[in-house]
């Protein structure tokens, strides 16, 4: 079972999701997006709804463990599949680490693992500049924890070498390309029809500022 796209805003606010968080979210969704439409004009078989929903849903837990030490990933992963969700919990709990990686192939969990380290907050940047700021901000000056992060972000690179050779554009051009698509949520609703009227979603409303 995967949720749909109002079903996900609406575990945005029964999970009390702070805005920044959404914000960052839904920017995470428009780039996962465009990279799946990517892949799969290139041949491959990624399913769209899911991962839009894991997409979405990737950070649900984080507001709960802001502070307080909680592991997010693993939380989102037990509030996704306590709904039922399991294919979202999957990917959901491995979008920090991607433990279960099929690397050099793409699926679901490689494109939203990607989608999620080019984004930061709002603001789509490049791999390196997503790692100095993890370092600058969770390494706290201990050499340690600073290679962890260093050793965990060289699995980015090889998400995005495998997965820019599916592509049209190289990764320096994904803020660009997704400035000329529109709004994500128009893409997703053509291609998944949505039960009922739902609520109605627009670039504008998702807060998709992107900037080089």
């Amino acid at each position: 079972m995967i949720p749909t796209v109002d079903e996900c805003l609406d575990l945005f606010d029964s999970h009390g999701m702070l805005d920044n968080i959404r914000d960052h979210s839904l920017v995470v969704s428009q780039v996962a997006v465009l990279l799946t439409e990517g892949v799969n004009r290139a041949g491959g078989n990624l399913s769209l709804p899911l991962v839009v929903a894991a997409a979405m849903l990737h950070d649900i837990g984080k507001t709960a463990c802001l502070d307080n030490g909680r592991d997010h990933a693993e939380l989102g992963r037990k509030i996704c599949a306590g709904l039922g969700y399991n294919e979202v919990a999957d990917i959901v709990g491995d979008h920090v680490c991607l433990l279960n990686n099929h690397l050099p192939d793409i699926t679901e969990n490689e494109l939203v693992f990607y989608a999620d380290k080019r984004v930061n907050h709002d603001i789509v940047v490049s791999l390196e500049q997503r790692e100095n700021y993890i370092v600058e901000t969770y390494g706290r000056n201990h050499s340690a924890r600073i290679e962890a992060i260093r050793k965990n972000c060289l699995k980015w690179h090889q998400v995005e070498e495998s997965l820019f050779a599916r592509l049209e554009f190289p990764p320096e051009q994904l803020a660009e390309v997704l400035r000329e698509n529109g709004s994500f949520f128009d893409s997703v609703r053509n291609t998944e029809p949505q039960p009922g009227a739902g609520r109605s979603c627009s670039c504008g409303d998702s807060l998709l500022i992107f900037r080089n």
